[in-house]
C-alpha cells in the first residue's frame, strides 16, 4: 500500500515537472471584427497542471474558466455576457519558448458560426 502512494506522489512530481511554464504576462494581436486586430493581454499562472489568470482586451479583464496545462499544451474558457448572451471564448494553446500558438473558438453570440481564430501570445516583460 506504501509503494503505492509513493509511485502515485512520484507521479505527480513528474507531471508538475512537465508542466509548461506559462506563469506571467502574455500580449497578442488577435483577429477581430471586420479583420481589425486588437491587443489582447492574458495573465497567467500555472500551479501544476491548474491554470488561472485573466484575459483582458476591449471587452475589459475576464477571470478564465477550465484552466489546464498539460505538458506545453494548454487550454481554458473564458465566459462574458455580451447584451444578456452568456458567449464562451475556448482556448487551446501550445508553448514554443516565449510563443504561446492559439487556436480560439467562440460559442454564443453573433460569433458563433466564425471559424477559429488562430493567433500567436508573446510573453511580456
Amino acid at each position: 500500500m506504501i509503494a503505492w502512494r509513493l509511485l502515485a506522489a512520484g507521479c505527480l512530481a513528474t507531471v508538475a515537472l512537465w508542466a509548461a511554464d506559462v506563469t506571467g504576462k502574455w500580449t497578442a494581436e488577435v483577429p477581430g471584427r471586420g479583420g481589425n486586430p486588437m491587443t489582447v493581454t492574458m495573465n497567467l499562472k500555472a500551479d501544476g497542471s491548474k491554470l488561472t489568470g485573466t484575459v483582458s482586451g476591449r471587452g475589459g479583464e475576464t477571470e478564465i474558466t477550465d484552466g489546464k496545462v498539460d505538458g506545453n499544451d494548454i487550454s481554458f474558457s473564458v465566459i462574458r455576457d455580451m447584451g444578456g448572451n452568456k458567449v464562451t471564448n475556448s482556448y487551446k494553446g501550445k508553448l514554443d519558448g516565449d510563443t504561446i500558438h492559439f487556436s480560439s473558438k467562440m460559442d454564443g453570440g453573433p460569433m458563433a458560426n466564425m471559424p477559429a481564430r488562430e493567433f500567436d501570445a508573446k510573453r511580456s516583460s
